[in-house]
């Protein structure tokens, strides 16, 4: 348990920290890295407690009530081993898919997954049509100009932003740490979970990102903070709308590549320096690679059956 866990707790948050944390990131690479994990690290303290207190001791809000806790055997662990691997390579694999494979039952794994597909639509589907519609709020040219003062309220409402949306997920994927764990955790375990997902957390910050970055760092304008306030925003009232629509846990990277590629089509309609030919190499690399994740989420899951008789 012990093992999987510690496992989970860095590769999820390894994986995943370029969907809520990436634009921060790069939109504040001159700051140093020890104050953004401070302020990301003060959300997670603050958004895993308030679960463990609203929820009687259970930190996933819930989201694991149609996945009853397991006695955690050896395979369990090849999941978050092998999401290490791919972190390693860049690869952004859907942990939720991941994860859960080795849980889920075969029902619950394909609600998970219409779930998921549902969220790539609707999320490229919603960042097209605003990226269209307020694409002339959001300086696209490295020649823009702005005043000090308008410079500051920006980078205010981004830290807002990404305060708001590292909340949401975090309230959609802690789920996926906190299947290795008892369903009501005593205070003492809820300190050491708190303790090593800040010090994975520390390390992200200090690696900035680590080449899980490229998917965000390869997007038009993403270090822009007007840009990455927009996409911060949209990516979290999307998380709160699955959240609210039931409590079956999803892919949350599948949503943000979805939202990615909606806003690069949005893009490349409104600008007449980029091109098609310029936006399907993109798209199309991260859609192989979330495609790539949940082959070996299959794959997984039919080990765990066979291993489970």
């Amino acid at each position: 348990m012990a093992t999987g866990f510690i496992l989970t707790a860095y590769s999820v948050i390894a994986n995943d920290s370029v969907q809520t944390l990436g634009t921060f990131m790069a939109s504040n690479a001159k700051v140093r890295w020890q104050y953004l994990w401070l302020a990301a690290s003060a959300v997670l303290i603050a958004t895993l407690t308030y679960s463990w207190v609203a929820h009687g001791g259970d930190i996933s809000y819930g989201r694991l009530s149609q996945i009853p806790y397991q006695e955690i055997q050896w395979y369990h662990a090849l999941a978050p081993l092998g999401l290490v691997l791919l972190t390693q390579f860049g690869i952004p694999v859907s942990t939720s898919l991941l994860i859960f494979s080795a849980f889920a039952s075969s029902l619950v794994f394909e609600k998970i997954l219409v779930k998921s597909f549902l969220g790539y639509g609707l999320s490229a589907l919603v960042a097209f049509t605003l990226w269209i519609l307020v694409l002339h709020f959001v300086k696209n040219t490295k020649n823009t100009t702005e005043t000090h003062s308008s410079e500051k309220t920006w980078r205010v409402a981004q830290w807002c932003a990404t305060g708001f949306l590292w909340w949401s997920w975090l309230s959609h994927d802690v789920a996926n740490i906190a299947v290795f764990l008892p369903r009501a955790l005593p205070f003492e375990t809820l300190v050491t979970v708190l303790v090593i997902l800040t010090a994975a957390l520390g390390y992200i910050f200090w690696k900035r990102g680590g080449k899980i970055q490229n998917i965000v760092l390869t997007k038009t304008n993403v270090a822009y903070v007007k840009a990455a306030t927009f996409i911060d925003l949209t990516y979290a009232f999307l998380l709160l709308f699955f959240k609210q629509y039931n409590d079956i846990p999803m892919s949350t990277t599948w949503v943000f590549v979805g939202l990615l590629a909606g806003r690069e089509f949005a893009i490349s309609l409104t600008n007449k320096d980029y091109h098609f030919r310029n936006l399907f190499p993109i798209v199309g690399k991260d859609m192989l690679k979330v495609i790539f994740g949940l082959a070996i989420s299959v794959v997984v899951v039919l080990f765990v059956q066979y291993m489970n008789g």
